[in-house]
């Protein structure tokens, strides 16, 4: 019997054959850990539908982001839970916000961890939506305003990123124009620039207490069925200044990430959300799947679909596993 000269198997063969030729390799570097902060000492709350994932009082922010930062993950992503919500989310843009109290505490206590700070009000008002609301339709330019108040105030406490994520048109200009007049030109912008109207984000409800009291997000977010409409956010945000893009959320739109890979030279993040961590949690407990090899592979895919940094609640496992691995 004769075989083909071409056999690729071969590389195939052995554990060290197959990672010498491996096209994308997942590292902790990959990985951006996100985190929720709340008013308080010694608290630490488990999030019901996100296993392992907490509302952190400061100081058990500060040692949760020890251990982050001896697993080799670089960057850390929060969200406050305000003391008191309000029409305007006030403590969004405090200088005593629970992000502010976070970001001081965390920097003073890891210099060299990258902070990022998310941009946006749904957290922090009493309504639970992204912006100023006016006769029950949200306000496009006037919540521009909050925006910018808030991500002077974060990069005041010293963040190293603000990540408007809100989908309200012109905030990475609006923003960018806000920083760099109070001084702030070195602060980064990750923005948010394709964030659609998805199903997946109900466990992040839970944890940042900000579902909306009444209506939706599909004004602002984009409709889960549109892929070029991508484009045209991405270009947008580059025009206006973003240092970074992102695309939330990430495994039911590998093909967007790609697609935004391809379009675009800056660096490009993908959100695992809240809801694809909670399945995998949901269907591990129940035995119906090896968490460690699906996360891998899961995380992996995200990589390997164009995305350069990857916001996920599997970061601290994976990086351990990733290390015992290696």
């Amino acid at each position: 019997m004769s075989f083909p000269a071409t056999r690729p198997r071969r590389l195939r063969e052995t554990p060290a054959l197959r990672q010498m030729v491996r096209e994308t390799t997942l590292t902790p570097d990959d990985f951006i850990y996100p985190m929720f902060v709340i008013h308080g000492q010694n608290v630490r709350r488990e999030i019901k539908s996100m296993p392992g994932i907490y509302q952190l009082s400061v100081d058990q922010a500060v040692t949760e982001v020890g251990e982050v930062t001896q697993l080799g993950i670089p960057a850390i992503m929060l969200f406050g839970i305000p003391a008191v919500k309000d029409a305007v989310g006030s403590e969004n843009f405090s200088d005593q916000g629970i992000v502010q109290q976070a970001i001081r505490a965390i920097k003073a206590a890891n210099p060299n961890l990258i902070v990022i700070a998310d941009v946006c009000m749904c957290e922090y008002t009493d309504h639970g939506h992204c912006g100023i609301v006016e006769n029950d339709e949200i306000v496009n330019d006037a919540t521009l305003e909050i925006l910018q108040k808030a991500a002077v105030s974060y990069a005041q406490a010293k963040a190293d990123v603000v990540a408007p994520s809100g989908m309200m048109d012109g905030m990475v200009g609006a923003i960018r124009s806000a920083l760099d007049a109070e001084g702030f030109a070195s602060v980064n912008i990750l923005s948010y620039a394709i964030k659609y109207a998805s199903a997946f984000y109900g466990p992040f409800r839970e944890a940042a207490e900000g579902a909306p009291k009444f209506g939706d997000r599909k004004t602002h977010q984009m409709d889960p069925a549109n892929a070029r409409e991508a484009l045209r956010e991405l270009a947008l945000d580059i025009e206006e200044g973003a240092d970074m893009v992102m695309v939330k959320p990430a495994l039911p739109y590998l093909d967007v990430i790609r697609r935004v890979r391809d379009a675009c030279h800056l660096p490009v993040g993908a959100y695992n959300v809240s809801g694809e961590y909670a399945m995998i949690k949901a269907a591990a407990a129940n035995g119906w799947l090896d968490e460690r090899a699906v996360v891998l592979e899961l995380l992996t895919g995200i990589k390997r679909a164009g995305a350069d940094l990857i916001l996920t609640y599997h970061a601290k496992d994976a990086a351990r596993w990733l290390r015992d691995r290696d």
